[in-house]
């Protein structure tokens, strides 16, 4: 299924993954997400190759990047198919949050004050009739008899009605409850509400401290808003790779936590195919608290979820859902025409998730991290990056599991280069449900099937059609691709296939290879 990155949308899941368009990340983000369509795929991609431009699938929005096909193992897989609506990484926010929400396309907040009235001599008011502070007419005198008696009986009755006023407000005043039925919270009462370990408010009381607003700048002074969230005591925090992008090449880079400690910050490495980036603080505090990290293999659908984020640049705020899907595939990019696509199995949650969420963390109802925030599913066939306006949440969020996120940040710790299994085949990335097949053509004129590669090895050639991978049901190339991406090099795997209409099944080794190129 493609999305939009963060701030993109996510394209609906095909039988095939979508292919990728938008976390707000590269982009301004949470870069929020952009949305669009990729341009026509290849005669196929490579596992481990450079990907092509990802082919249009249901529109999902990164928080920053827009997607390439990378290639099942090699490199990027060639773009989806065209017709396929990619999902585009939630789309960048701004770097500053705007002071006042717009009102309409055309108006802005707040709207213009009504006229002022004019005191004293009446002078700017509209319309007719006298305008404040005219002049009093003392009215003609009224004839005397009766109406005197009268006048004197109703100054009385006012009189008694004023004492009566005022006796009752004392009375109430005085908590004289004789006939009152209200009952007033006592100065207390807030330390009455219960906020126990799991509840909500909570988790979050304890999740924030350790969540940052990241904004990058890049030297053209374009920028975006993301999240990021605390990954060790030596500094470490976890992001998009979409969030960053944009300060990547000589760019600035700033996390900013709750408490308005703001640090400068460095791209310490960055996983464009798998959307992940880890950024050192410079000169950190010695308090940090990195969240805890939970186990995104034994989340269930239906278990609780609390993103927190900064969408739209409104910093730290908390949202909540439940787990709708797992093992969603999605290919998801920031829908412009030169952009990569990054390849998931992701987890899906309708907890709120916008442009700016991307990169921030979804925990579990204990307060663990189970994956980031990085693409949403977009309702419209246009928005997310490079268009007029922003994608919102519909209720289609998707992160990355934290069990490869993990991975992922202490091989960019490590090395600062990702490293990706790869099986050495390229495979088309049209939508299809009949699988991943093996092209005739590997990009750039290369072989389909790495020479001594893992698929070379176990028998695999051009026109070969992959159904399964372990126990995983393979639909279309990306979905290949995100699902080998869940392992790591020197993983062994069953591949299920099919050839001239006959079913094999073959166990393969999966090789590495160690960069986004």
């Amino acid at each position: 299924m493609s999305t939009e990155n963060e701030g993109n949308a996510v394209p609906p899941a095909p039988s095939a993954p979508p292919v990728p368009v938008a976390s707000p990340d590269a982009s301004p983000q949470a870069h929020t997400a952009p949305e669009g369509t990729g341009g026509p795929a290849g005669p196929g991609h490579q596992a481990d190759q450079q990907p092509g431009q990802p082919a249009p699938a249901p529109q999902t929005h990164q928080a920053h990047q827009a997607p390439q096909s990378p290639h099942a193992g090699q490199g990027y897989p060639a773009a989806p198919a065209p017709g396929a609506e990619p999902t585009a990484p939630l789309p960048p926010v701004p770097g500053t949050a705007p002071q006042h929400p717009v009102a309409g396309p055309e108006g802005a907040w707040p709207p213009p004050p009504p006229g002022t009235p004019t005191y004293a001599d009446g002078a700017g008011g509209a319309g007719s009739g006298a305008a404040w502070g005219a002049s009093y007419q003392q009215p003609a005198p009224k004839p005397k008899g009766r109406g005197g008696l009268l006048a004197a009986v109703l100054v009385a009755a006012l009189v008694a009605g004023g004492l009566g006023g005022g006796l009752g407000y004392t009375l109430a005043r005085n908590n004289d409850n004789g006939s009152s039925t209200t009952v007033s919270a006592s100065d207390n009462g807030a330390a009455q509400v219960k906020r126990a370990p799991g509840t909500i408010a909570n988790v979050a009381a304890k999740a924030l401290p350790s969540t940052v607003t990241i904004e990058a700048e890049g030297s053209n002074g374009d920028g975006g808003t993301g999240t990021g969230f605390v990954f060790d005591k030596q500094g470490h925090i976890i992001t998009n790779n979409h969030v960053v992008a944009d300060a990547l090449d000589g760019g600035k880079l700033t996390a900013t936590f709750p408490d308005g400690r703001k640090y400068d910050a460095e791209v310490v490495g960055h996983a464009q195919g798998y959307d992940v980036a880890v950024v050192k603080l410079k000169n950190p505090p010695s308090d940090l608290n990195p969240l805890p990290l939970g186990d995104s293999d034994k989340v269930a659908v239906g278990d609780e979820t609390i993103a927190i984020g900064a969408p739209f640049g409104l910093s730290n705020t908390v949202t909540t859902g439940i787990i709708s899907a797992k093992n969603r595939p999605v290919a998801s990019s920031d829908g412009s025409a030169t952009s990569k696509a990054s390849y998931m199995s992701a987890l899906q949650t309708d907890a709120s998730i916008n442009p700016g969420n991307s990169g921030g963390p979804l925990l579990d109802a204990s307060g663990a991290v189970i994956g980031i925030n990085s693409a949403i599913q977009s309702s419209g066939s246009s928005g997310g990056f490079g268009s007029g306006g922003q994608s919102g949440s519909i209720g289609l969020g998707f992160a990355i599991p934290i069990n490869q996120a993990k991975y992922v940040a202490q091989q960019l710790i490590k090395t600062g280069k990702p490293v990706y299994a790869k099986i050495g085949a390229s495979v088309s990335l049209e939508d299809s449900t009949g699988g991943a097949k093996i092209t005739d053509q590997g990009a750039d004129g290369a072989a389909a099937v790495e020479a001594n590669g893992p698929a070379a090895q176990a028998g695999l050639k051009p026109g070969d059609v992959i159904t399964k991978l372990d126990d995983s049901v393979i639909d279309s190339g990306p979905t290949l691709i995100g699902e080998i991406w869940t392992h790591k090099p020197g993983d062994k795997v069953t591949i299920t296939y099919k050839r001239g209409g006959q079913e094999h099944t073959v166990q393969l080794t999966l090789g590495a290879r160690a960069g986004d190129s």
